[in-house]
């Protein structure tokens, strides 16, 4: 069975002889069609993209420590006894008294012989900020 066209003539049924139609070389002498190596294109760019998510989470991370930093000091002085208003941007101090339960003074440790939890100061959102590290 002898065939109509050799096998490097570029033929449609639907459109006939379509070569130079096509957006690719398509006869013998025409440069080779080489697909790139990707790989360490890839592998440079997943290295690149991981260690960013990976910095990223790491700030989340220290974000979200000093957050619970936060909330914990907050915790601590909202449910210590005190028997006054506090003022904003005032300096509190933090102690434990002798029956255990936590109270919060206008007097400093260097006055005062009690056990200081820490210092305080009460911010315009009513937050409690740490002035300086807890025990």
């Amino acid at each position: 069975m002898k065939k109509e066209r050799p096998d490097n003539v570029v033929y449609n049924h639907e459109t006939g002889y379509n070569s130079s139609l096509l957006n690719y070389p398509t006869n013998v002498g025409a440069p080779v069609i080489k697909i790139d190596n990707i790989v360490s294109w890839k592998s440079r760019n997943i290295s690149s993209v991981n260690k960013e998510f990976e910095n990223k989470f790491y700030e989340l991370r220290q974000e979200y420590e000093k957050l619970l930093k936060e909330f914990e000091n907050n915790e601590l002085v909202y449910n210590s006894n005190f028997s006054f208003e506090p003022v904003i941007g005032e300096i509190y101090h933090l102690y434990r008294g002798d029956d255990g339960e936590n109270f919060l003074s206008l007097i400093s440790p260097l006055e005062w012989n009690k056990e200081h939890i820490g210092t305080f100061k009460l911010n315009s959102d009513k937050k409690w900020i740490s002035i300086d590290k807890i025990k």
